[in-house]
């Protein structure tokens, strides 16, 4: 596999430096990518450079997954508006934790020779005085270059401190030290961080003296990837609620596969390329089929497959599916009783729920009674209403429907705890204490 044609075809190469390409065709090179650890989890938008590591390692390439203990202590400008809150080195610490074992879902870290690994610049900078750090680093970039910088340029009219100003250099450092103790030879990353990249190469270049065009001299070279964005030109990567999570606890497998399962159509192509794995004639087929009968959603569900079996395991995207004929598709009584008790609250988080004592079950006389009165008007208002939406054949028990508002309420509890309440397409689930 050629690292770079297969970046080409997906759509995922943005931009890189001379000679990056005969690098990687000449020998086996170790290339890293930096993560900010600044939350406990990685979210969709580090999706796409995540994957270049991917295509990276599966090209017979070594990768390094850099965690920035101490840059993200800092915290980049690039896109920022204004300057981050500094965060603990415990809250960083226990960050880093949670990267490392989402990453480890991507990439192998026991393959031998070209083995994944994960780094932290905190391990190197905590060594570094400040002024021993303008001695080795700050004598070997201009104010000028620095400047010119997108990132820094762009904030220079709300103003920028010197820490983030620094934050180049820093990261310049990270390329410089990976290259001398690692034998890192590329830093890779999204569009946005071009002008942090090259800085470090430019750091190697000035410091050990060798011109890029020089045999066998001190080579290192820069690679970066497109922003993902939707047809529309906004930032893909955010739900209603806000960040698309890979930690099930923040977004949860059901949550991750919806995102994708509601991706537009035009987005799909694109999507579809960057993030799954499937060879070029598996994704024309699956468009040619999207084209025949784009109601069945086949891009949708195919992204979804694979990313959520990636991230959440084979179990949590058969779950994910379930949930989802459960509450939008064709789910039957005998999809109800094949849910386990511990996946109840999984499926129905964000449904509305009641509770519903013994005394309240038992004092309701008929169906009728229990829509209005045990769920305390949470289903319908009325007694009236619960009686006319059973007549007009709009309620369904467990996924049967009911068309008699005298039946009575001798109902199955499913793990004997639960009823499932549909009126129309809304869902409410009833809880016996």
């Amino acid at each position: 596999m050629n690292f770079i044609d297969e970046l080409r075809w997906r759509g995922m190469l943005n931009d890189m430096t001379p000679g990056t390409e005969e690098q990687l065709q000449k020998e086996m090179t170790a290339a890293y990518i930096g993560f900010d650890p600044t939350a406990a989890s990685l979210h969709i938008g580090n999706l796409a450079t995540i994957m270049l590591l991917v295509h990276l390692q599966r090209a017979g390439h070594k990768p390094f997954a850099l965690v920035g203990g101490a840059t993200g202590m800092i915290g980049d400008p690039s896109g920022k508006a204004a300057e981050r809150e500094f965060l603990s080195e415990e809250t960083l610490q226990r960050n880093q934790e949670g990267i490392r074992q989402q990453l480890t879902k991507f990439l192998d870290f026991d393959c031998g020779d070209n083995s994944a690994e994960m780094v932290n610049n905190y391990d190197w900078f905590k060594e570094i005085s400040f002024l021993g750090f303008l001695r080795e680093a700050g004598k070997h970039i201009t104010v000028n270059y620095m400047m010119a910088k997108d990132s820094v340029r762009k904030r220079l009219e709300t103003g920028i401190s010197f820490t983030e100003f620094s934050y180049q250099l820093l990261q310049g450092y990270d390329f410089y030290w990976l290259y001398k103790h690692r034998n890192v030879r590329l830093q890779m990353g999204g569009s946005d961080q071009w002008g942090n990249i090259t800085t470090g190469t430019e750091f190697i270049r000035r410091k050990e003296g060798g011109g890029d065009n020089q045999e066998g001299g001190h080579q290192a070279f820069a690679l970066t990837t497109p922003l993902v964005t939707k047809s529309d030109g906004t930032k893909f990567g955010k739900s209603e609620s806000g960040n698309v999570w890979l930690d099930p606890t923040l977004t949860s497998p059901y949550q991750f596969y919806q995102f994708w399962l509601n991706t537009a159509d035009a987005d799909c192509p694109r999507l579809i390329r960057v993030f799954t794995l499937l060879t070029r004639e598996e994704i024309e087929e699956l468009e040619r089929q999207h084209n025949e009968a784009p109601h069945l959603r086949i891009l949708q569900k195919a992204i979804a497959k694979e990313v959520t079996t990636r991230i959440h395991s084979e179990a949590g995207y058969d779950l994910a599916v379930k949930a989802s004929e459960v509450l939008f598709g064709k789910a039957t009584l005998e999809t109800l009783r094949s849910i386990q008790v511990d996946e109840f609250d999984v499926i129905f988080e964000g449904v509305p729920q009641t509770e519903v004592s013994a005394e309240e079950l038992a004092n309701s006389k008929d169906i009728t009674d229990l829509l209005s009165v045990a769920s305390r008007g949470e289903v319908y208002a009325s007694k009236g209403e619960a009686r006319r939406a059973i007549s007009q054949n709009a309620v369904s028990i467990n996924k049967t429907k009911v068309s008699d508002p005298s039946a009575s309420v001798d109902l199955e509890w499913l793990q004997d705890r639960y009823v499932l309440i549909s009126k129309g397409k809304k869902n409410h689930l009833l809880k016996k204490l």
